[in-house]
């Protein structure tokens, strides 16, 4: 190749990969402003508390922060609303043996840092982080699942609890669950939790009574 032809090749070259490059530029400027929800003043009071107790010292959101502590970016997609705000409150009476201290959050902070978060949790972020792998939870690799197996993972039920190693660790494990309670107990407990465990931080059961019946037919065969 000569002189003048290698160099129009990277001249040419060059050109056509920078006018590739402004029109990614142009059509992903143009998806931003729909890529997030509109920011409220709640957001923006939850955005100050976020801030003020400097959760990004520990925790990480849309990748930045410090990896001391689990990623917050879609924390309202996997965790209730109403357990999130007992453990901003008080950690420890939501999670026996979380490491989080005590901030001396108050109602209405925790309230407005939730709708920040939940912010956050409604952002596209094109499936970034990935969930949390649930099929190992709902039930045994190559056998169809149960009705009650199928609400397990519906209802996201792994994500503060684990079975057989999968799953989260906010709850108690369900391991062998089946053999510590009978049905009344499950029932009732999906439908009331605080009256069956005080100060529970679980949120009842949204579901019809047909499908409590099958999710609590799962939890009685983990023995």
């Amino acid at each position: 190749m000569s002189n003048k032809a290698a160099r129009n090749l990277f001249v040419f070259g060059s050109l056509f990969f920078f006018a590739i490059f402004l029109g990614l530029t142009y059509d992903t400027m143009g998806k931003l402003d729909g890529r997030a929800p509109e920011i409220t003043e709640q957001i923006s009071a939850g955005k100050k508390v976020w801030h003020k107790y400097d959760c990004i010292g520990c925790h990480t959101i849309f990748g930045n922060g410090s990896y001391f502590a689990p990623d917050l970016t879609k924390t309202t997609v996997n965790k209730p609303k109403g357990y999130l705000k007992q453990f901003l409150m008080d950690p420890k009476s939501a999670n026996p043996k979380a490491a989080m201290p005590k901030l001396g959050i108050r109602s209405d902070e925790a309230d407005d840092l939730i709708a920040f978060l939940d912010w956050s949790s409604r952002v596209d972020t094109n499936g970034w982080p990935p969930k949390p792998i649930l099929a190992a939870a709902g039930g045994v690799a190559g056998q169809e699942l149960t009705d009650g197996q199928k609400l397990y993972r519906s209802l996201g039920c792994s994500a503060c609890h684990v079975i057989n190693g999968i799953g989260g660790t906010t709850g108690p494990e369900l391991t062998r669950v089946g053999a510590k309670h009978d049905r009344a107990w499950f029932v009732g407990h999906f439908k009331d939790p605080q009256a069956y465990v005080p100060n529970s931080a679980m949120q009842k059961v949204d579901a019809p009574d047909g499908d409590i019946e099958k999710l609590t037919d799962y939890m009685l065969t983990l023995k």
